[in-house]
Formats: C-alpha cells, structure tokens, sequence
C-alpha cells in the first residue's frame, strides 16, 4: 500500500549523490576506500570513544560484538525481552543463552532490579538496549557490571545522538553497537558500527569481520572469521548523513514536541523523555489505555493512509522462546498498547495535525 504518510522515509538531501558518484567514479566501491575510514572517524569522534570499524548492518555489530567478547556456548546474556529480535536472535547465533528481564515502567528500559535478579554463575555479559532511543539507567547497570565483572554491551540501533548524563549513548559498554538501516536517524542504506575504548578488542573484531585474516601474512586466516565489512558506497552515503546529524536529531526532538502538544487532550500516553537524558526520539511511540483499541486504531489509521507498527512484541512471547512460561508484566504491557506513530524527520506540522486530528477522531467516536 502506498501510505499518504508512511511510518518512515530517509531524508536524503546532503552529499550522498556527490560521494556515491565519487566512489562510482574512482571504482572504489567494495569493502576498501576512503570513505570508510572516515565514516568511522566520525563516528568514534562524535561518541566519544577512540575506535569504531564499520560492518555491514547492525545485526552482525552485535553478533561481533559478542564474538569479540569470546560470549559463547554455556554463556548466559542477560537482555530486555522489550526489544527488536536482533538483540536476542545473535545472542543464540554465538551459542550463548539470552535470559529475559522486565521492563521500567517510565523509560520502557532494562529494570537494572530484574537484571541482578536473574544474575547466575553463567552470566557473562549484560545487553543494555536503549530502546527507541531512550537510554537505558546506565548508573545502575554499569554498577551491576562492576561488581559482578560482567560485560557490558550497549545495543544503541536506535539510539544515535542519545545521551546519559551528557555523555553519548555507546561509551558506557566495553563494546557498543550501531545500526545505519533505512530507518534509522542516521542510514548508510544497511550498515552498522561496533565502538569501543579497548585496543584489544578493536583489533580482535575487525580481525572477526575480516574472515579471521592474519595481520602480516597475505591470505594466512587464523581463526574462524566472517566477512561483515562495510562497502565503501555505503560509507559514502553514512558520512554525507553525518554532516547533517544535529539537524535530524534537532528535527525529531521537534517533532516530538509537536506530538506531545497536539495529543494533549487526546486519551493517550506517549514514550516520556526521563530525567538526565536527551531522547533522540527514534520512533515517536504512544501508548492505549484499553489494549483492545491498539489494532483498532492502527486500522482506523490505516484507512486514512496512516501507516504506523505495533510497539515490539516481548521476545519471550515469540514461538522459539515461549516454551518455558514466563511473565514480563511492564513489557507485556507496553507491547499490547503501543503503537509508533511516523517518525521520519521532514514530517511537517500540518502531517503532524492530521495524525493527532485522526487520532482524537477515532476516540471521540468510541
């Protein structure tokens, strides 16, 4: 369906035809080039953590984040069950076992109570996911980490530009992760990026990602590797998108604001800004008092040409995880009522009205 206004559409008004072209016209167009490297750079500069390498989507960021950590078989990774597959399913492709944990019911975030709850002799890292772009409670997680020596790993695929206390979401974790899909604030169209401050671990990924290849020995591979690498092309278009990333993070913190006053007096809640945090607001995400009106909605919406996605379904909730009964109250909760609105950042004020207006019709009709 052609959506009048679709949940999302990348904002490609930079430098990217000029970069793409430049990579097109000096040939550069596979996993070596200029532009790679530079994208990084910014990237690590822009964090604030001293290296970064470029993958190829965000899903093998994580996977080699957990490689690079040596998170393998008898491992436990405690994770949010309110979040994106991806979180979980690499945690299963590393050989290690994911073990769920509740949600805050203000931030939607990882309950750090929960996290130290289900704290076993297994557990060999914890997975913070700053969840649409609101950070996780890093104080009391790295806390957690701490004193159990556990790792940390920040899953910030929808968190570019966040902040914990005014430091950028990616430099709490001994290893943090990015992804640059189509959707995201930032796209290289699929593409990913792993940071961190270790020089160990630095060179253990990128020695991951590059088929296990031997640092000074022409085609010697001495580990098991994968090719995860990032295209040149691909760089191109995320460092042409990184000249203008304070002007998108600007635009959908207005956005945002522009959701918040135009739903004022309409019977819903929305994914609140906690204190000590900027939430890049990934996805602008409201929440139904009654869970029977979620689907309701989105197809009253739908009708209008709205397109819009339920909030994630609780991981453990999905067939391959259900068959050990458990109850995650808050994240079935926010599940069952949320719904994300669109997001993208050139929504314009009038789209934003004729939301909210369908919004507040589809309630004043019940």
């Amino acid at each position: 369906m052609n959506y009048k206004i679709p949940i999302y559409k990348p904002l490609l008004d930079g430098n990217e035809k000029k970069y793409v072209n430049d990579c097109l016209d000096s040939s550069w167009i596979s996993s070596k080039g200029e532009y790679i490297k530079k994208f990084e750079n910014c990237i690590s500069d822009y964090i604030g953590v001293k290296h970064a390498t470029a993958v190829c989507n965000g899903t093998v960021a994580l996977h080699l984040a957990l490689l690079t950590l040596g998170v393998g078989e008898g491992d436990e990774v405690i994770v949010p069950t309110f979040t994106y597959i991806a979180s979980v399913s690499t945690i299963v492709t590393s050989g290690a076992t994911p073990v769920f944990v509740d949600s805050l019911e203000d931030t939607w975030q990882a309950d750090p109570d929960d996290i130290r709850k289900k704290i076993t002799s297994r557990t060999k890292a914890i997975m913070a996911v700053h969840i649409y772009g609101h950070p996780c409670e890093m104080d009391e997680i790295k806390k957690i980490t701490d004193e159990y020596n556990l790792f940390l790993i920040e899953d910030c695929a929808e968190a570019l530009g966040s902040e914990y206390k005014g430091k950028k979401a990616g430099v709490f974790g001994d290893i943090s992760t990015y992804s640059f899909y189509g959707n995201k604030t930032l796209t290289t169209g699929e593409g990913g990026m792993v940071i961190t401050n270790d020089d160990t671990l630095i060179d253990r990924a990128v020695h991951f990602k590059m088929h296990g290849l031997a640092k000074h020995r022409e085609y010697w591979h001495d580990v098991i590797g994968y090719n995860y690498r990032m295209t040149n092309i691909c760089a191109a278009i995320g460092l042409a998108q990184f000249e203008t990333v304070e002007k998108r993070l600007k635009q959908k913190r207005l956005l945002a604001e522009r959701y918040i006053k135009n739903l004022k007096d309409v019977p819903v809640g929305y994914h609140r800004e906690n204190k000590d945090v900027y939430h890049s607001y990934w996805m602008f995400t409201i929440t139904v008092e009654n869970p029977d009106d979620r689907d309701d909605l989105r197809n009253y919406l739908n009708e209008k040409g709205i397109e819009t996605r339920p909030a994630f379904y609780p991981v453990h909730t999905m067939p391959m995880f259900s068959k050990k009964y458990r109850r995650f109250h808050r994240a079935e909760i926010i599940a069952s009522t949320g719904i994300n609105l669109p997001s993208f950042p050139s929504l314009t004020e009038n789209e934003v009205r004729e939301i909210c207006s369908a919004i507040r019709e589809f309630f004043d009709r019940k």
